[in-house]
């Protein structure tokens, strides 16, 4: 068994392990989506450089639509959602965000797990 995973990890099959903690448990009781709109001058890479740069994303995706990308952002309260929202607004090359206010998680990370 840890020959194969050995292969698998050399194979760039397995990408790395990680440990999943509670959000909660750590104080990050707010979790939105939140689709950003670029402008239409927009630089790609330093809007990303910019959202890596935040520690509120834990998850950003580049999507077809409206939207230049979606990103998972927990945060410990309200206030620091708004403060984020700004942020984000200020980026050049963001023209707007929608946000959704996760209610509860029902399931997350299923990847990996039986479906």
């Amino acid at each position: 068994m840890h020959e194969r995973v050995g292969k698998l990890e050399a194979a760039g099959v397995v990408l790395g392990y990680r440990a999943v903690v509670d959000p909660g448990a750590v104080g990050l009781d707010v979790t939105a989506l939140i689709s950003v709109i670029e402008s239409d001058s927009v630089d790609d890479t330093g809007i990303e450089e910019a959202l890596r740069a935040m520690p509120e994303v834990e998850d950003c995706w580049r999507v077809a639509g409206a939207e230049g990308y979606v990103l998972k952002i927990r945060v410990t309260d309200i206030p620091a959602l708004e403060a984020t929202i700004s942020a984000l607004n200020r980026i050049r090359g963001v023209a707007r965000t929608r946000t959704t206010v996760v209610l509860s998680t029902k399931w997350e990370g299923r990847h990996g797990r039986e479906r």
